[in-house]
């Protein structure tokens, strides 16, 4: 069976009322705060416009978010798996994280001015004499304390199961900094996954429209897990492993309740 992301990336999405609606508000929403935001960049300080901008962006496009777990609020890596450009509104607005991101998004007109606000880290995954100075980008994101989001998946996935995760993004924690801890997110769109998803060969563009088109809300859960052992930080691999293993049990017993609810009907 196909899934509706897929299906609907042979033809090119409508621009609805809805969506005009939704682009419109949020249009509004950077203008809003964008004033107070550079005021608090020209004193030197962290502006708390950019998580009420995600947090704000999020709602609009129809977003709901609840959590389950202990987030970890400072000194963490979060190591999670990657659905859909809401993952981002998510994570940044309800745990103010940064995000590695890679380099192409840092030269989308506005876009990539948008993630600079957030302190994104860019990383060039096909450029291998850069992946020590990236490293240090990270390992001097991580210093400050801040929380910092790293999809290891490398692309955005169906949100059903998990792609391989690729182990060298990880390199940045090796060995890892003191007191840093390194804790797997799941992030749950449960049966809505596949229509959430952003899949090839449906282009970004395409995908933000059909979402912001949608007339029924997204309901996101994001399952905070236990932070990984000390004694599986030794090395990328087993971290990626560890991770990867954290998320898809999370992702199995999430989806036994619906599993057995389906058999009922």
């Amino acid at each position: 069976m196909v899934s509706p992301s897929i299906a609907s990336a042979t033809r090119p999405a409508r621009v609805t009322w809805r969506s005009i609606v939704r682009l419109t508000a949020m249009v509004l929403a950077l203008l809003f705060l964008i004033v107070p935001h550079l005021c608090y960049r020209a004193v030197g300080r962290p502006s708390p416009m950019v998580m009420a901008f995600l947090n704000a962006v999020g709602w609009i496009a129809g977003l709901r978010v609840r959590t389950t777990g202990t987030r970890l609020r400072r000194n963490v890596l979060f190591a999670s798996n990657h659905v859909s450009w809401l993952d981002i509104l998510a994570l940044g607005g309800a745990a103010r994280s940064a995000f590695v991101s890679k380099a192409e998004v840092e030269g989308v007109p506005l876009v990539g001015w948008l993630a600079d606000q957030n302190h994104t880290i860019y990383v060039q995954r096909e450029a291998k004499r850069e992946i020590h100075n990236q490293a240090n980008d990270l390992r001097n994101a991580l210093a400050r304390g801040r929380p910092v989001t790293l999809f290891p998946e490398g692309t955005t996935g169906p949100g059903d199961g998990l792609l391989p995760f690729r182990a060298s993004l990880f390199q940045a924690v090796i060995p890892t900094p003191p007191n840093l801890q390194i804790q797997p997110v799941f992030m749950d769109y449960g049966a809505e996954s596949n229509d959430i998803a952003w899949l090839d060969p449906e282009s970004g563009l395409d995908n933000f429209k059909r979402l912001l088109a949608r007339a029924k809300p997204i309901h996101l859960t994001i399952h905070y897990l236990d932070p990984l052992p000390a004694s599986v930080t030794h090395d990328r691999k087993a971290i990626s492993e560890a991770a990867r293993a954290a998320i898809a049990q999370e992702m199995a017993e999430t989806a036994k309740p619906s599993a057995r609810a389906m058999h009922r009907l």
